[in-house]
Formats: structure tokens, sequence, C-alpha cells
């Protein structure tokens, strides 16, 4: 079978599905091992999956720091360009040259599982090992979170029904409850109906459980105190005087951290070439800061010679925020980055093909045309400068798919070196990290050769001026208009000392700006700031600019209708 024959199997899920049984699994200790972690750090939970205790963090400081590389991509079509694919090859590249490696990834999130986007481990013969597991419920970190959501959810409720102090106003609530699942018919509700012993009836909802505050905290706590500070300054809404109320004086916090105390032990799996792969933390890459877990890096970055971590959505998304929000917090400072591209998407972004979600690629999209992957190309190139904005050169990753044409790749090559930048066609999908050794040679030496790392924006500039810097300098947007009352509340957060936390703008992952179908590097538009969030446990200040769900809805046809098992009891239809 030819190379793109074999690509065009692997797109289907089953066979993904298939490769995945197909590996005999490493036993789970043996891969801690590789990692130098003390086997009483290591808690295995089923066949192939770990728990790593936090004090494997204490055993491995005194070690060298490897490499950080975060990975990234241009901004996407509907079904995505392969991040998480191209992290996990990148990493079995570096392995198979010799060095040791892991990579660090989200938790698929249930919701997007069952719905649209299917699964989130990778593809082919570069996939993190056991794909149901991982998709389907893993260790439970993800409940976990849900559970301490709504824990704090009830104690509110519960704090309202018996008017306690502070007397919270209930039209100043803001804190809705979580569930893992798609379902739009819960986004708003009205609580409290019945008699006088079920509760005080006002309006709420629910959000999906990535989209939780708490899922953020769990990803940027760094140890079990830092964890139970954040879950502390978390702000659930307001008293009756107009100020803020938190889960410490609602009397949540610790209980809510002892049920997470098990969620914040990173997970320990392995890739399909028995690299160690760490799965922990979920938060959304379009709401929240769409990285996975601080701690995960640092064990990472001292068990080897690489941790390559994956960003959500585009650079203007996930990398901003991974470099702005996520390096703040964690004190980590990146080596190299990874621009991931793709010739459909080149193309897509010519405006030229209407690409639908959940809906197979239009022929067009997959003739020959290299003329169309230069039209396509300002976003590419915006999206290098976005990273080079933060102080790294990148490597762009042509991430292979059995439709491309040379001269289409050999059009991004050229766009790439346009601009001074490296560009490596890489075919991990179709043969793992053999398909990979050329990306991971540019990709070493770019980690070697360093960069000159910097944040977007000092931490003591306002609030405004943060969110108006990530608009002009990284979206393209001549300017932000703030809704009524937006700047007065920015201003009032200052003055309550929270003027020096980062900025997470909520907005379209289909486009530099705020409206989805403006393809490519769009100018001459300005960013609509509609509401403004304190998500003080977190740590950063959150911006809505357009109409961002933060509980999803299911599709005519969702993935969960071809779930299933056969008559050995094995899952089928997963994808």
């Amino acid at each position: 079978m030819s190379p793109q024959a074999t690509e065009q199997a692997l797109s289907r899920p089953a066979d993904n599905l298939s490769i995945a049984r197909a590996v005999r699994l490493w036993p789970i200790e043996e891969i801690a091992h590789r990692l130098g972690v003390p086997g009483e750090a290591v808690e295995p939970y089923g066949r192939g999956i770990a728990k790593l205790d936090l004090t494997a963090m204490t055993a491995l400081a005194e070690r060298p720091r490897g490499r950080y590389v975060v990975v990234t991509s241009m901004t996407p079509t509907p079904p995505g360009e392969g991040k998480t694919t191209t992290a996990i090859g990148l990493v079995q590249g570096l392995q198979r040259l010799g060095h040791t490696a892991t990579v660090a990834l989200r938790q698929p999130s249930m919701g997007p599982t069952l719905g649209l986007k299917g699964g989130a481990t990778g593809g082919g013969y570069s996939q993190v090992l056991p794909m149901e597991r991982i998709n389907l419920h893993l260790t439970g970190d993800i409940h976990a979170v849900g559970a301490a959501h709504n824990l704090l959810a009830a104690m509110v409720d519960n704090h309202l029904h018996h008017r306690l102090e502070p007397e919270l106003d209930p039209r100043e609530v803001r804190w809705q409850r979580v569930i893992d699942l798609n379902d739009r018919a819960l986004r708003h509700l009205v609580m409290g109906l019945g008699g006088r012993g079920d509760g005080i009836p006002r309006q709420g909802g629910f959000e999906i459980t990535a989209a939780s505050e708490v899922m953020a905290v769990l990803a940027l706590a760094d140890s079990l105190v830092d964890l139970r500070r954040r879950l502390g300054r978390v702000i659930v809404g307001l008293d009756r005087s107009g100020a803020p109320v938190t889960a410490e004086q609602i009397g949540a916090a610790g209980a809510m951290t002892v049920l997470l105390k098990e969620a914040l032990k990173p997970n320990l799996l392995q890739t399909l070439e028995h690299a160690p792969a760490l799965i922990h933390a979920g938060p959304f890459g379009n709401i929240a800061h769409g990285n996975s877990s601080i701690v995960a890096d640092h064990i990472g970055l001292h068990a080897g010679d690489f941790v390559v971590t994956e960003a959500g959505f585009g650079a203007d998304m996930g990398a901003e925020r991974f470099f702005n929000i996520k390096c703040r917090a964690s004190g980590l400072v990146p080596d190299a980055a990874v621009l991931v591209v793709t010739v459909r998407a080149m193309k897509y972004h010519s405006g030229r093909h209407q690409v639908v979600p959940g809906q197979p690629l239009p022929a067009s999209l997959l003739a020959e045309s290299p003329d169309e992957v230069r039209e396509g190309g300002a976003n590419l190139l915006k999206q290098i400068d976005n990273v080079r904005a933060h102080g790294l050169n990148p490597v762009v990753a042509i991430n292979a798919f059995p439709s491309d044409h040379a001269s289409e790749v050999d059009a991004i090559r050229e766009l790439a070196a346009s601009v001074g930048v490296r560009a490596e066609l890489s075919r991990h999908v179709s043969d793992g990290g053999e398909g990979a050794l050329a990306l991971a040679e540019a990709v070493a030496e770019a980690a070697e050769a360093g960069g000159d790392f910097r944040f977007l924006y000092p931490a003591e500039m306002p609030l405004t001026a943060k969110i108006e810097r990530i608009a002009t300098r990284l979206y393209g947007a001549e300017g932000v208009d703030f809704a009524p009352g937006v700047r007065a509340r920015l201003e009032a957060w200052e003055h309550e000392g929270y003027g020096d936390l980062p900025v997470c703008i909520a907005k379209t992952h289909m486009s530099l700006s705020s409206d989805p179908a403006r393809l490519g590097a769009p100018t001459g538009w300005r960013l609509p700031v509609r509401e403004v969030r304190l998500s003080a446990g977190a740590g950063f200040v959150y911006a809505l600019a357009g109409d961002i769900r933060t509980m999803p809805g299911l599709n005519a046809s969702p993935a969960a209708t071809r779930l299933d098992i056969d008559d050995e009891g094995n899952t089928v239809g997963l994808y």
C-alpha cells in the first residue's frame, strides 16, 4: 500500500481504533521508570494508566531542566489541523533521534467526544493509548471537577435559602452548574420552583465542565496548597452592597479541595511507540486558556530532554494564553514553538471554499491548486508573526494529508522561507515517529538555539490596554469597542487589586477576528467586548467578544449515535 493510500485508510475512525488495539502496552511502571519517577510516586490506575503523586515533582526537581516546546497552529478549519497528532508524532520522532521526550496534553471532554468533534488522542500511528479510556472518563478527573464545582453551586443556593452572611443577592449569583456533556436545553433554567422548602426561585443554567473556572484552576495550580488558595478566591456572586462573595466566604473551598486532591495528580500514559504521555486537565481553548496542567509540565521538564505540550486552536488563541497566562503562572519559559499547518487550511483561508462542520470536505478543496495555497498564506504569515511577538521563531510543521500535492507543499515551504522560517513536512499519522524525524530535527535545533521570550504586555498595564494590545497586535483589529459599563467594571477591578492579572479573550477560534466568516488575516475591523468577568481563582480577567457558548449543543448526527459494544464487549464507533 502506498503512503498516500495508507494515510487515506488511517483517516477512517475505525482504523484508528484498530491500530490502537493492536499495540501491546508496556507496563506503566516501566514508562514511569524511564521518566525517573520513584516507584512510590506511581499509583497504577488500571492497565496502562497511572497517577503520579506530586512528590514526583520534588524527587525530580534536582535533575536538569529539559527543553520546553509548545505546539500551536494557524487558524484551523472546522475539522482541525492535527496539533495533537503532531505533538505526539514529534515526541516519537525526538525519541527515535535518541532524546527522552514526553508529550503533555489536555484530557478530552466527553461532550465533544460524543458530539461532533470526536475524541482527542491523536490518530493513525501517532496516538496516546488506551484511547477508549482517555476519551471516556479516564481516571475521573473531569467528574471530580464537576463534583467540586456543583458542590459550590449547591452551597451557594443553600446560603441563599438560609440567608446566611454575607447575604448574597439572588440576582447577582454568577456560579452556574456544570455537566460533562453537550446539552443545549440546560443553558438557561429557572431553579427553585416548588414549595418554600425547595429553595429560592431564580434564573440559572449549566455550562460544560471544561468551561468551569474550577477546571482552569486545576490546570494552573502548582501544588495542593496553591489549589486550595485559588479555590478560596473564586467569586460566586455579589452581596446586596455589590461586594464580591467568594467560595471561602461560602465555606466550600476546603471541601472542594478534598474532592480535587486526586485529580491534581497528573495521569501517566504512553504513546503508540511507548513514549511517556501526561494527560491532565482540560480547559476549553476558546473560553479559557486551553492548556494542559502546570504540574504535568514541571514533571515532564525534569524527566528528560524535551516536554512537548499543545495549546488549543490557533496561535492567536491557545498559544497567546500559553505565553501570557500559563507561563506567568508557572514561571516556565518556552524554548521553541511549532506552528502546524495543512494544505487544506491554507486553501480554506483563500476564501474560495465552504467547509461545513461534520460534512465531508468539498472536492474543490482537494484539487491541486498551489495558487490557492498562496492566497491563503496571509493567515499563516500572521500566525508566524504572532509567535514572533513573544520572542520565538516557530518551526512550521506541514501535517501531511493524502490529498496533498507536492506543488502545494512547496508553496507552503516558500511562504515560510520568505519570512525566514523553516517548514518541514511530517508524515507522523501514516509513519509514526519515523515520519516525524525531519520535524524533530528542526525542533531540536530550534530549541537548542532558543529565543528571546517575552510577554506581550507587562503585568502593570491597565486591563483595557491589555485587551487592546492583544486585539491590535495579534488579531489585527484597528481597536476595541467596549460595551457600556465594561470600562468602569475593569477600572473597579483594578482598584480592588486585580489590575495585575492577565486577560483571556473569549472569541471565535475560526478567525483571527471576532467574526468566524472572516478568513485569512482580516483588517479594517474592531473587536467588540460585550462583557467582562473576573476569574479570581484561576487568576485572569475574562473578556467576551462575540457570541461564545459555554454549553455546546449536539448536531443532528452526534458521535454518540455510533458508539456501541460488539458481541465480545469491545467498544465500537469511537473516533
